[in-house]
């Protein structure tokens, strides 16, 4: 089977769990024997393809189709201004910019990729059918996001195959938006379904959600846990004298890093945590520097910066380094998250997490054993759940092998993907009836 992943590229600037989800299926799929394409739009996925530029280009270029919705001077701008500005350079410029990822502002913007041809990036869209149709030529097209669903309706109609689209954390891309927004983003949404196939829902709580959201019929919602590859991750001895606390995601307020660094802060202060160490990861955006400064301004004041450690390389070929450095990961997100792909990062190295009672993470834990859930999501439980949980080490041992197991059983890429390819089949097999 051909199968085309369309897939928002970010950079590489941060940790970016939902595009890190698209390239594992892509590869897992290839490693099933099929034909698996993965392309970006807006932005490279990494910094690797901003310096190694691949056969495949960038579609819809961030800043062309930014300068096209504001302003009407370049919605005919000649060609060579529009290579221009998307050119390697240009792009990676763009990445930089507080603003790339920022959903605050671009409300028209997403109304207009919504509504596909019938927005103002039409040229865009055009260019994508025509690669699709005589350089992919794919069975099924699967859209990274809900978001794309813009794009469903011209690729049935020019290429006559099946769109699948994968459900996870949409609901906080609107909710970021001005209110007045909302509605009508969520009723557009809802009558751009009607063109997609079969959404992919990573967790039983997110399927739900967009089911209300977008009155999505039951028949074409299917639940696939996000799974990884347990062969990539070694085993972890969890850390002692000292232990760690591990955060892996990008670090800004809406991820809670100021959370976890408040109830670190508050473990510090106990005698028995005296050597207690913070170790993290994910990287950030321009946005989050002034944020990031003032957490690390507050660690100095308190005396406990000496014991935290900032690694700036996340690609997942290198995550062992961190794993091996850590006892528990905590990433306390606040308003919790559609799944969490960290989460199961962590689980395959026999970390065990701890997550606050929100969205998603109680089912991962239920179905995991492998971690602790912690209500309200405040520094202050954080801090007495970590206490807890740092101090029972049969509990952390339990939990460690619990979640290497459940990675293995039930949270693999392999089983994920075959279970993905089901899904495909079955819609392939009522379309040619």
């Amino acid at each position: 089977m051909k199968i085309t992943y369309i897939v928002p590229g970010f950079g590489g600037t941060f940790y970016c769990g939902n595009c890190l989800r698209d390239s594992a299926f892509s590869k897992a799929l290839k490693a099933q024997g099929h034909d698996s394409i993965t392309l970006p739009l807006y932005l490279p996925h990494s910094i690797e393809e901003f310096a190694h530029q691949t056969e495949v280009p960038v579609f819809y270029g961030a800043v062309n189709i930014y300068l096209k919705q504001n302003f009407k001077l370049f919605r005919k701008m000649p060609k060579w201004l529009y290579k221009f500005f998307n050119s390697p350079f240009i792009l990676k410029y763009a990445a930089k910019k507080s603003g790339s990822t920022r959903a605050e502002g671009l409300e028209e913007m997403t109304i207009s990729m919504l509504k596909g041809a019938d927005g103002f990036q039409t040229e865009e869209l055009n260019q994508l059918i025509y690669y699709l149709k005589h350089h992919e030529k794919p069975d099924v097209v699967h859209l990274s996001n809900a978001l794309l669903m813009g794009l469903a309706a011209k690729i049935k109609e020019e290429l006559n195959v099946p769109v699948f689209c994968s459900l996870q954390d949409e609901d906080v891309w609107i909710n970021a938006m001005q209110e007045h927004y909302k509605p009508k983003l969520w009723q557009l949404m809802g009558d751009k379904a009607k063109d997609v196939d079969a959404f992919i829902a990573v967790s039983d709580f997110f399927k739900n959600i967009m089911q209300d959201n977008m009155q999505i019929e039951e028949e074409k919602l299917h639940v696939i846990h996000l799974g990884v590859n347990p062969e990539v991750y070694t085993v972890q001895l969890l850390a002692q004298n000292p232990q760690a606390i591990g955060y892996l995601s990008r670090m800004n307020e809406e991820n809670g890093f100021e959370i976890l660094v408040d109830a670190y802060i508050i473990l510090k202060a106990k005698s028995e945590f005296s050597s207690l160490k913070l170790i993290l990861t994910g990287g950030k955006t321009a946005d989050d520097n002034k944020f990031v400064e003032k957490q690390i301004k507050k660690l100095e004041k308190n005396n406990v910066l000496q014991y935290v450690e900032f690694i700036d390389d996340f690609r997942t070929s290198v995550l062992d380094e961190f794993f091996k450095k850590i006892t528990v990961l905590s990433v306390p997100v606040l308003n919790g998250e559609a799944f969490g792909l960290y989460q199961l990062e962590s689980l395959a190295s026999g970390i065990p997490i701890v997550q606050p009672d929100l969205a998603a993470f109680p089912e991962i834990v239920e179905i995991s054993k492998a971690g602790a859930i912690y209500k309200p999501n405040t520094s202050v439980a954080l801090a007495e759940k970590l206490s807890e949980v740092l101090s029972d080490q049969t509990s952390l041992n339990q939990m460690s092998l619990n979640g290497r197991k459940a990675v293995e059983e039930k949270f693999n890429l392999k089983v994920s993907t075959k279970k993905l390819v089901e899904v495909y089949n079955n819609v392939l097999a009522n379309k040619n009836k």
